[in-house]
């Protein structure tokens, strides 16, 4: 087993047991996000894959740090040589920053609701970026929901104008607006990412409360025309209830646009808490249409600055180097 085959097997487990010498410097926190609430996670790689597995004493991998990042997975009858990718805020190579955390809307896959509202203020997001600007090469933003989605984007913009001194290519995340996209593109970000999260209008309405799945194609519509295609994403959920191919049609959808689909494997907290991940198969049956629908649309991830696709460690990424 090697390449796409290796990542999604590792993906359908989704968690690692730590063990051998202390890897406090590489273990990562989150707000938002699959991993929001959790112990903690690390981005392990080797040659050329990355994946982010959420801390667990009772997953069938293990992962064994020798010192100094060099680390040894193991699952089952593999056992593969890596490292433990240093973390800059969140993730490798990035400052990814929650502002807000706790979420006034309640999407039923989502643990961040459930989490203690509380909002950086600039200054500490300024000083969280300051100590490691001279390892990182892009800062991305993502947000809660704090009190209104208006209010959340005024504070996201002054998040932003005052982080573009960095010079760093910014790339933001958040519940938009109608005017977000213009607001975003005069401000110099990059990228931008609005989530889709379901396939399909249905699942939408269902998991989704409160949130307005016609706004979000609006509001991606718009970012392409600003920030050009290739450089909008938005994440969807796979195991939330949809067929292969509802999750097709979704991809074409969204590629057609001229934006790249995130499609992130359920990770089963909140109210999927004792579902199953995505089995393997399915991520890379997923996986092969996906990466037609780029390839097609002439989408390439692997120009991306920002964000998870320039990561790769929570998903399957066509065209990732593996």
């Amino acid at each position: 087993m090697q390449g796409q085959e290796l990542k999604a097997a590792l993906l359908t487990v989704g968690s690692a047991r730590l063990s051998g010498r202390d890897a406090t410097p590489y273990i990562s926190s989150s707000s938002a996000g699959p991993g929001a609430g959790g112990k903690g996670s690390v981005f392990f790689s080797s040659n050329g894959m990355r994946v982010r597995f959420s801390l667990s004493d009772t997953s069938p991998v293990e992962i064994v740090h020798a010192g100094e990042g060099s680390a040894t997975l193991r699952f089952g009858e593999i056992v593969l040589q890596g490292r433990l990718d240093p973390v800059g805020l969140h993730c490798p190579d990035q400052a990814y920053i929650t502002v807000s955390s706790g979420c006034i809307f309640h999407c039923h896959y989502c643990n961040v609701p459930r989490l203690p509202k509380r909002r950086k203020t600039i200054g500490e997001i300024h000083a969280m970026v300051d100590g490691i600007k001279d390892r990182i090469a892009a800062i991305s933003i993502t947000s809660g929901v704090y009190s209104d989605i208006y209010e959340e984007e005024q504070f996201v913009c002054e998040v932003v104008r005052d982080l573009s001194g960095f010079g760093l290519p910014i790339g933001v995340s958040i519940y938009p607006t109608e005017q977000t996209p213009g607001r975003l593109h005069e401000l110099g970000v990059k990228e931008v990412k609005f989530n889709l999260e379901c396939a399909t209008a249905e699942l939408f309405a269902l998991l989704c409360p409160g949130h307005d799945r016609d706004l979000i194609f609006l509001v991606l519509k718009k970012s392409v025309e600003l920030f050009g295609r290739g450089n909008v994403f938005s994440n969807v959920i796979l195991g939330l209830g949809e067929t292969d191919k509802e999750m097709e049609a979704c991809i074409l959808e969204l590629a057609t646009l001229g934006v790249i689909p995130v499609i992130r494997p359920l990770n089963p907290i909140a109210g999927f808490a004792g579902s199953r991940r995505p089995s393997a198969e399915r991520l890379l049956r997923v996986a092969g249409y996906h990466e037609k629908a780029l390839k097609d649309e002439g989408l390439d991830p692997r120009m991306a600055l920002t964000m998870c696709v320039r990561c790769r460690g929570c998903d399957l990424v066509p065209g990732e180097p593996l």
